[in-house]
């Protein structure tokens, strides 16, 4: 469920910002995976996300700032950030 969401956020976050740079949003698509481990300091359980985004037709120069500011956006992302190892890849 969680991952569902983090990928349905970030989508909603990253279409946004490809609509304000007047780029086609309609072929985007996000993909997560979320697993959970041992912190290799304590050994206490953590979560770690891997959103692949899948975005045709886009260069990686293009898209690697509008990756950013979605990351920024994104409730789920920011939620994130305070100790959940996070990865965002431009499938190419």
């Amino acid at each position: 469920m969680f991952a569902a969401g983090f990928a349905a956020c970030f989508h909603g976050a990253l279409s946004l910002v490809a609509r304000q740079a007047a780029l086609d949003a309609a072929a985007i698509f996000v993909e997560a995976t979320v697993a959970f481990g041992r912190g290799p300091g304590d050994g206490g359980y953590l979560l770690r996300v891997d959103l692949v985004v899948k975005w045709p037709g886009i260069d990686a120069e293009i898209a690697a700032p509008l990756l950013r500011k979605a990351d920024s956006l994104c409730p789920y992302a920011r939620m994130v950030w305070q100790g959940t190892p996070t990865t965002i890849t431009l499938a190419s």
